[in-house]
């Protein structure tokens, strides 16, 4: 697509990483918004914010390293473990569930040092702004051709002819390809819709945050089943169809279900 939206001299702007900036900022919008309905201070959520970004960013190259060095599929090892030292704006760099694992132990380690925040309910405040920010992160990874599809002649096929795709993130070029980041974008949308619906009918402090690592893992089960770019790591425990996202999915959902079964036997919330 456009993976330069314009350079200022010799050196290029990314539409990735401008999208990214984009996704945080509405993110934490949408966090601050979610936290006055239980009377969180909008400043300790932007603290927590940042704190989580810098977080997802290691934790999603560290990710692409290990994906590269210990899957079948993962030829990017030597890349990787260079990437993990910039902050490239043109492409992604990185795989965006271990970011969400790594802003998670954060998350957990900050609350419970004592932030001035319930844990639980600012989960619940924190992880609409999450999805949202997944949304329109994978708009950037459109914009740059990495996270790339499989090969198909649906109607709504993509095909890829910026040098630069592939230059930066081995994009097939002439190809019609399937849309996945689209896909992937909708998929957290979606997750975002059933969050904020859910939050309305709260049954307990900390069922959103729960609900969100359940259908985020389903989600990217499925959206798994058309992506095509081997960096992304498959062949886990010699299973061809296992995946780094669908592995990792599998692991949200547990994770998910564990929390919702430990804090649903905890003292309802009111509704709101």
């Amino acid at each position: 697509m456009h993976p330069v939206l314009f350079q200022i001299g010799s050196f290029p702007i990314g539409t990735y990483g401008l999208l990214l900036a984009l996704a945080f900022f509405a993110g934490r919008a949408l966090a601050q918004r979610q936290g006055k309905l239980d009377n969180l201070v909008p400043a300790a959520i932007t603290d927590l914010a940042i704190a989580v970004l810098v977080a997802a960013i290691v934790g999603s190259k560290l990710l692409m390293i290990i994906v590269g060095l210990f899957t079948p599929a993962g030829q990017e090892g030597a890349m990787a473990f260079r990437d993990i030292f910039t902050l490239s704006t043109l492409r992604a760099g990185g795989a965006i569930h271990g970011g969400i694992i790594a802003a998670t132990l954060v998350f957990f380690w900050k609350l419970r040092k004592g932030q001035g925040l319930p844990l639980r309910i600012t989960g619940d405040a924190l992880v609409p702004g999450v999805a949202l920010g997944q949304a329109i992160g994978r708009l950037g990874c459109f914009s740059a051709g990495c996270c790339y599809g499989t090969e198909t002649h649906v109607p709504w096929s993509v095909t890829f002819t910026n040098p630069v795709a592939q230059a930066f993130s081995g994009t097939p070029l002439d190809i019609p390809l399937h849309p996945v980041q689209l896909y992937n974008s909708l998929a957290n949308l979606t997750v975002m819709a059933v969050l904020l619906i859910a939050r309305k009918r709260r049954g307990f402090e900390g069922q959103i945050f729960a609900l969100y690592f359940l259908v985020e893992g389903l989600g990217r089960i499925v959206t798994e089943t058309w992506r095509g770019d081997g960096d992304r790591g498959t062949g886990w425990l010699g299973w061809s169809w296992l995946s780094t996202g669908r592995a990792t999915g599998l692991g949200f959902m547990m994770l998910g279900l564990g929390l919702w079964l430990a804090w649903s036997r905890r003292r309802p919330a009111a509704a709101r």
